[in-house]
């Protein structure tokens, strides 16, 4: 726990911090970042400028990154993958299944029943993505993949205490997967975007938000949708991948030893501090709707187990899919849940 701690101290910390080098260079590369959340989630201030400044640092002030929150260089959050890949913007992040069957390899960690902590997790599908999506990926350069902490759901009217309560609902699906599982336990899936939820919410445009806690701190999902249905267990109930990704381009103009300042703060460390980040804002969003009186209920095992039953077709027909497109869905599968499992015994071994 102390070297967790010490890590995050490490990454929060460089935000203020330029040595008096880079103070004084005038930066040869500086590169456009571009991301949908606002500039007051914890994503933009606890990982991305954080990150920007120490890339900073680390070159000695040769790379600057100017940052454009709130998809603030026009578009929408679908197309930001896009944006980084032609070269709109030079770095972007973004949510994976905003663009759905674009990486389906990467969907075997969006499957029903998959997540673990987000440190964990994000750790496994960076390990994964490195041996296994180097196709789904060739068009950019990957700095990290990860994950949020597993969702829970968020409701306008009533808590959520079983699959009967999800009937007719129209119920926010954050991926391809889940409107598949939403389906199955009776709920309308509605296809979002976490920034449209706040309009849709307050319009009755839809009745129950399925999201990490972190999110809806920063959009006001807690004043909007105050029942909240968490699932625990060994797994949680859902989490999707994002993707922090530069234009190949603009990497290959860096001279090499500029390209191992990239190269130091990206992979799978930079995966489990993004991991970090948000488990900590995990905690955070939840204590902000505890402060606003809302309501909790934890599904219990018994009808968790009931989830899992109904949901297990959108798993089969994942490994089904996969196989129909040549590649062995089932092995995918099984390397996902293997890796799942060695990072969350590292994560608690620290």
């Amino acid at each position: 726990m102390r070297i967790k701690h010490m890590l995050a101290a490490l990454w929060l910390g460089v935000a203020g911090m330029t040595s008096l080098n880079a103070q004084a260079a005038e930066p040869e590369f500086t590169f456009k970042m571009h991301h949908f959340l606002p500039p007051m989630s914890a994503v933009h201030h606890d990982f991305l400028e954080p990150w920007a400044q120490k890339v900073m640092k680390d070159s000695n002030g040769r790379i600057k990154i100017d940052i454009f929150p709130a998809m603030q260089l026009g578009g929408n959050p679908p197309q930001l993958f896009d944006q980084a890949r032609t070269g709109v913007a030079d770095i972007t992040w973004t949510v994976g299944g905003y663009t759905p069957g674009r990486f389906p390899k990467a969907g075997v960690f969006e499957l029903p029943f998959m997540p673990v902590s987000a440190d964990a997790t994000s750790m496994a599908i960076q390990e994964y993505a490195q041996e296994e999506m180097k196709d789904e990926l060739s068009e950019v350069h990957l700095l990290a993949i990860h994950t949020h902490s597993p969702g829970s759901l968020h409701a306008r009217k009533a808590e959520i205490k079983s699959a009967d309560d999800l009937k007719d609902l129209k119920t926010r699906a954050p991926n391809k997967a889940m409107a598949e599982a939403l389906t199955l336990l009776g709920g309308t899936p509605v296809f979002m975007p976490a920034p449209q939820m706040p309009s849709a919410l307050s319009k009755g445009v839809l009745d129950v938000a399925v999201l990490p806690f972190e999110v809806g701190k920063s959009m006001k999902v807690h004043q909007l949708a105050p029942f909240n249905t968490e699932i625990k267990g060994d797994r949680g109930f859902y989490t999707q991948f994002f993707l922090f990704s530069m234009n190949k381009k603009a990497y290959d103009s860096l001279p090499a030893d500029l390209k191992k300042v990239i190269d130091d703060n990206s992979g799978v460390e930079l995966a489990r501090h993004i991991g970090e980040v948000f488990e900590a804002a995990e905690a955070d969003g939840r204590d902000v709707a505890v402060k606003e009186g809302n309501s909790f209920y934890t599904l219990t095992p018994e009808e968790t187990a009931k989830w899992k039953a109904t949901v297990q077709p959108v798993t089969d027909s994942w490994i089904a899919d996969m196989k129909a497109e040549g590649v062995d869905g089932q092995a995918l599968y099984d390397k996902a849940n293997a890796l799942i499992a060695k990072y969350a015994k590292v994560v608690s071994e620290k």
